[in-house]
């Protein structure tokens, strides 16, 4: 035979003898799997009861926490209408001693001067002396 032909050979008995052997491995795994399943599914069955524990457990904590907000919301809620009303009732104490202003502060500041305008104005007749005299330009 040639040589290329012996080449040839030991590659096809190389490559038989690998697939042969990767099938004894996966028999061995397959084995090895069926063995293991029994004890993944029990260890699966455990977890999924333990999060179904879990779920139940969380649950009740958010029961209970929306439970106690709702209360510390009512308890606030009560202590802020009871503050409103006596802040209500302060400000009826407190209006009740001090006098209503009539004018506000530029009102009394155009009434002043309203005032202030009059006093000119009779002054200014007063020192006339109520007589009526022509006054004409010189020219």
């Amino acid at each position: 035979m040639r040589p290329v032909s012996w080449c040839l050979v030991l590659t096809l008995l190389a490559s038989s003898v690998m697939s042969l052997s990767a099938e004894g491995e996966e028999a061995a795994d397959s084995t090895s799997q069926n063995l293991a399943l029994p004890s993944t599914a029990t260890q699966l069955n455990d977890l999924r009861q333990k999060l179904a524990d879990s779920e139940r457990q969380r649950q009740t904590l958010v029961s209970q926490l929306q439970a106690a907000s709702a209360e510390q919301q009512t308890i606030v809620l009560s202590r802020l209408r009871q503050e409103n009303q006596r802040l209500k009732l302060q400000l009826k104490e407190s209006q009740s001693v001090m006098p209503l202003r009539v004018l506000t502060e530029q009102q009394q500041w155009f009434v002043a001067g309203g005032g202030v305008a009059l006093i000119a104005l009779l002054c200014g007749i007063f020192a006339s002396g109520w007589r009526r005299q022509r006054r004409q330009w010189l020219n």
